[in-house]
């Protein structure tokens, strides 16, 4: 958990949906952006462009030759500058591309909308577009939507639930990508040959489900239909949102594919239906701007490769110092060290909290109340796993079904010594999976 809710305003307690209503604003091309080669789950890119090249608005500048990899875009128009190496959010390396831009925002004279006729051809389109998981995990597309079983999966669910704190981002693409939302879930459905199609929406977007039904109707599709959850953290986590909308387990270990389930964030499946019309592929995308510490919480479209601080800027600025920014939601974002870092594929949100918010208080003694486990979406033991992390046993964690969780930050938020359990958590499956490694 990274921030600290007891110091937030309580008209929107629990969610914070300060930006609901806000409708997307177009961010200007900043004067420079510096586009990361690292943006997916998997093999990082190689730089296809060298200093002094022209670039254009669409153009691929990073690849790799990798199954698990995706291709790169230029967001802008502009000249390449140089290549920097920093340190990744991750803990590695990252190389990113700095293109000074000249504001023309002139399209790449190769784009044009994808000609698919089957499953191969559907596939090398989603490849070629860039798609990775908008909603966090940064999974290439073109491999999720081929699965090796897919004779054995029979549907698919769009994940609208957008249940972590702050982020509006996905509401506002329901709201006003309206279409492009049912007619990239359309094509997933055709092209893989799938039974169904469920977009799970949490019912405090009720605007977004009466949208996205009415259109449904209008349109007379009597394939995909929206599921209306529950309001309530973590409804938008993988397994959880399987079991609400098909009753099937997912176990932790398991693809979704292994139930027979094709899952995708809504702004990715939003950005599908577009590309299949226009061609131009994954070069920005809508974020939340809001915390404390900004001075005009936004909804913003903004091109890869901006700079937080000239996106915070375009908010307004700081109200003050930023104790604490966020690349993504409070409970599963990643706290970051400077405003440097730039705006990554799957990036919804950036959060900006002020000393106050971002304030954890000093951690305390377990009181065994039992919350955490009572929050638990799978009825996990956290205190047992911080025990057995603590002695290092790796056969009691395994146990205790340590690969069951997915640190979704419940236990840490909930729990009143203030302990990081979701923090442990992690580090103990990483005990776990190093031992299994030797």
């Amino acid at each position: 958990m990274n921030f600290n809710a007891k110091h937030l305003p309580s008209i929107n307690a629990g969610h914070y949906k300060n930006t609901a209503a806000c409708e997307t604003e177009v961010m200007p091309v900043p004067d420079v952006v510096k586009i990361s080669m690292s943006q997916q789950i998997g093999a990082p890119c190689k730089p296809l462009v060298e200093k002094g090249d022209k670039v254009y608005v669409g153009q691929l500048i990073g690849d790799a030759n990798a199954f698990v990899s995706a291709p790169i875009h230029s967001s802008v128009s502009g000249t390449v500058t140089g290549f920097e190496v920093i340190r990744a959010l991750t803990g590695g390396r990252d190389t990113r591309i700095v293109i000074e831009t000249d504001k023309q925002q002139t399209l790449w004279e190769g784009i044009k909308p994808p000609v698919i006729n089957d499953l191969e051809s559907f596939v090398q389109a989603v490849r070629d577009s860039g798609l990775t998981g908008m909603g966090g995990a940064s999974f290439p597309a073109h491999i999720k939507f081929n699965p090796r079983n897919l004779d054995e999966v029979d549907t698919l669910v769009v994940n609208g639930a957008e249940c972590e704190p702050f982020i509006t981002s996905d509401h506002r693409t329901m709201l006003e990508s309206t279409q492009d939302i049912i007619d990239g879930a359309l094509a997933v459905i055709k092209y893989l040959n799938l039974e169904r199609g469920f977009i799970g929406i949490e019912s405090n977007k009720s605007d977004a489900i009466a949208k996205l039904d009415k259109l449904i109707v209008e349109q007379g599709i009597t394939n995909l239909k929206t599921f209306k959850l529950q309001a309530r953290y973590p409804k938008g986590a993988e397994r959880v949102l399987i079991y609400e909308t098909t009753g099937r387990k997912c176990d932790g270990g398991m693809l979704p594919a292994d139930c027979g389930v094709i899952v995708s964030n809504v702004s990715s499946i939003a950005f599908l239906g577009g590309f299949l019309k226009d061609g131009i592929p994954l070069i920005r995308r809508r974020v939340t701007v809001d915390g404390n510490a900004v001075m005009e919480p936004k909804n913003v479209m903004v091109p890869f490769g901006t700079p937080l601080k000239a996106l915070i800027d375009y908010c307004g600025g700081y109200k003050g110092e930023a104790k604490k920014i966020i690349m993504g939601g409070p409970m599963m974002g990643r706290a970051v060290y400077s405003d440097n870092f730039t705006l990554l594929k799957n990036n919804n949100a950036i959060l900006a909290f002020d000393e106050k918010q971002a304030l954890i208080p000093e951690e305390t003694a377990c009181i065994h109340c039992g919350r955490c486990h009572k929050a638990c979406p799978f009825k996990l033991l956290p205190t047992e796993f911080a025990d057995a992390y603590k002695h290092k046993d790796v056969e009691r964690l395994q146990m205790l079904a340590i690969d069951q969780c997915m640190t979704c930050g419940s236990c840490s938020f909930i729990c009143p010594a203030h302990r990081p359990l979701s923090l442990i958590n992690t580090l103990a499956k990483g005990l776990v999976k190093e031992a299994g490694s030797k």
